[in-house]
């Protein structure tokens, strides 16, 4: 009949596991978030097109500029229709 030993041959070797918990501690502290540069351009995307939708399509402060000056008498003459008219012919394409 053969008896082995089931325990570790030094009862107190069980005891000193600071081993383990100091690679464990390592470990824990080793955590870290990276953040990738396709992440961080969506991100500055996704804040400049916040602020874009945060802006009014309508500029009231040009459109009222523009009143006053339309309403002047002055102001309408040759050169001014011929350089809207071709704005407006650039913006639609004509």
């Amino acid at each position: 009949m053969t008896i082995d030993r089931l325990g570790p041959l030094d009862p107190i070797s069980k005891f000193n596991k600071t081993d383990k918990i100091e690679k464990l501690a390592k470990e824990m502290a080793a955590d870290s978030v990276a953040v990738s540069e396709e992440a961080r351009h969506s991100a500055a995307l996704r804040q400049t097109a916040d602020i874009v939708r945060s802006v009014p399509d309508v500029r009231m402060d040009r459109v009222e500029e523009v009143k006053a000056k339309l309403q002047k008498s002055d102001y309408v003459d040759d050169e001014v229709i011929n350089v809207v008219a071709d704005r407006l012919l650039d913006v639609f394409g004509g």
